[in-house]
């Protein structure tokens, strides 16, 4: 990572933490830059800036994190509702529709974002695309006794579709949840990311795939624009 892009996700880190008031749950999301979130949140908590904060982590990493930095934590299955959630993610189109699950925690992530009364997706200029997977795959959590069937409905759909393999550890990527990964690059991109998402998820075998579709109410976008770092807040016409 260059020191600019780290400058970036510094500073979107920042602005969505401006965003948090006392006694909110929040969803904690996972990744480099809702990292930088989770350890600057811990901060204002520990110097009293934030009061009766309850954080739901989306990854056992952002938990273990958390965890160490004092941030009272609750399961997901817990609680009723999330007053605001905060993530990043892999790519971001101009219709605010996201590809998550680079770290292949995209299932939780869903999840939490689903019961947030607000979605903030912070990202640097990096993330922003005029088209989905054109330059990242899309992720989808498969059962692992399903992963070749899977595959196979994926090419009926006209994608390509390999099972991610672990870099630090012989065989595949197992999740979180116990499952494995498929990446899967659409031709020319994903032209229509509502009916792919629900396409997709139709398969028998498939838990949840990395698409996010009509869930993000705001994007924070860190940008370096005359050699400063400045942050870009996109809001969703509804």
């Amino acid at each position: 990572m260059s020191e600019l892009q780290n400058q970036m996700k510094h500073a979107v880190a920042e602005a969505a933490i401006g965003q948090i008031k006392d006694g909110m749950i929040l969803g904690l999301g996972s990744g480099s830059t809702a990292a930088l979130m989770i350890k600057a949140l811990g901060a204002k908590i520990a110097k009293g800036e934030l009061r009766n904060i309850v954080g739901v982590s989306t990854s056992f990493q952002g938990e273990v994190l958390a965890s160490q930095l004092g941030i009272p934590l609750q399961t997901l299955s817990a609680v009723s509702r999330i007053d605001l959630a905060i993530d990043g993610a892999d790519e971001v189109d101009p219709s605010f529709q996201l590809i998550k699950g680079g770290g292949a925690c995209h299932v939780q992530e869903k999840l939490v974002a689903s019961l947030s009364e607000r979605f903030i997706v912070v990202v640097d200029s990096t993330k922003i695309v005029e088209r989905l997977n054109l330059d990242f795959l899309l992720p989808v959590e498969v059962l692992p006794t399903a992963w070749r069937q899977v595959q196979t409905h994926l090419a009926d759909l006209g994608g390509s579709a390999e099972l991610r393999m672990a870099k630090f550890k012989a065989g595949p990527v197992v999740t979180d949840q116990g499952n494995l990964v498929l990446d899967v690059g659409m031709k020319n991109g994903i032209q229509d990311p509502e009916e792919l998402e629900r396409s997709i998820n139709n398969i028998p075998g498939v838990l949840e795939n990395g698409l996010f579709v009509n869930l993000t109410d705001e994007v924070l976008v860190g940008e370096i624009i005359n050699g400063k770092v400045m942050v870009r807040s996109l809001t969703r016409v509804n």
